[in-house]
């Protein structure tokens, strides 16, 4: 296989929840339905952007089994089944297999360290595992370690079913070392940025497209540019890159950023809530109006 199983603009759909931290699976259909109306090439749930952190394993199963059902294969579902522990990823990943996801995403271990043979021990137990196409995520800003390339070279070429990387780093070298040192020898492994401002330049190395939190709300922006891409419509790709590198100073208007992009939803138009669970809090009335004035920046609202 030369082409990559996962590829193009697939946003980390936020997880929608009621003022009472319920799961607000009416919200989070409206959400569904409209991404499903947009040129993304797939959904990404529970992922860092999906809250999947500050729930409980019940609400994670209640989310997998609500949205894989409403997506009804219309796009592709990746679930997001990472935990601290193997055992319980792997619990994770056999109940999105069960509920019908097309591939799981696995952020690395959080908390404790790994030496490098304990990594690979932990991804390679999921592989044997699962049935599903497994993406590495890439994210040491919040796990407190990287997965460094040799790892994912190793686990490229020993599990087939380990089938790309997410890589949330905020540097292009580390894509274009990975690039390098596993496409030569398996080519179907999907490279993807996780930071938005890095789709072009991941596309440029040879990387095979990004999985950014704008494309909730302006899918304009990085499928335009996916697009532009591949008609070879350079002028234009580099002209919505240039609007899309407003968007990341966004997600930093709030720690964590979940309800940046829930009310950035809501300024498109969407009816949908903006609460997220503790710690998160609400919006201050400052903060909205930088959301308005940045998406007003990047062309997204008129």
């Amino acid at each position: 296989m030369t082409q990559a199983y996962f590829s193009g603009v697939i946003p980390p759909v936020p997880t929608l929840f009621n003022a009472d931290g319920e799961f607000d699976s009416q919200a989070q259909s409206v959400l569904i339905d409209h991404l499903l109306t947009t040129p993304v090439d797939g959904l990404f749930f529970l992922g860092s952007a999906g809250e999947f952190a500050h729930m409980s394993e019940n609400q994670r199963r209640e989310v997998t089994e609500f949205c894989i059902q409403h997506v009804a294969g219309r796009k592709p579902v990746l679930i997001g089944i990472a935990c601290c522990g193997t055992q319980a990823t792997i619990n994770a990943g056999l109940h999105a297999q069960h509920c019908g996801a097309t591939g799981v995403v696995v952020v690395n271990p959080w908390y404790n360290p790994l030496s490098e043979q304990n990594l690979i021990n932990h991804y390679k137990a999921i592989a044997r595992a699962l049935e599903l196409p497994i993406m590495l995520y890439n994210f040491p800003a919040l796990t407190g370690q990287p997965i460094p390339v040799d790892v994912i070279r190793e686990l490229a070429l020993s599990c087939p079913t380990i089938v790309g990387l997410k890589d949330t780093v905020d540097t292009l070298s580390h894509i274009r070392e990975t690039i390098h040192a596993v496409k030569s020898v398996r080519p179907d492994f999907a490279v993807f940025a996780g930071y938005d401002e890095y789709l072009l330049g991941t596309l440029i190395l040879g990387g095979d497209g990004c999985i950014p939190a704008s494309a909730n709300f302006a899918p304009e922006l990085t499928c335009g540019i996916l697009a532009s891409w591949k008609k070879k419509d350079f002028a234009t790709a580099v002209e919505l890159q240039q609007s899309l590198s407003w968007i990341p100073p966004l997600y930093n208007l709030d720690l964590p950023f979940y309800n940046v992009v829930k009310y950035a939803l809501q300024l498109i138009g969407l009816d949908i809530p903006v609460f997220s669970l503790p710690p998160a809090s609400p919006l201050t009335e400052e903060c909205k109006s930088e959301i308005k004035s940045i998406l007003q920046r990047a062309g997204v609202l008129k």
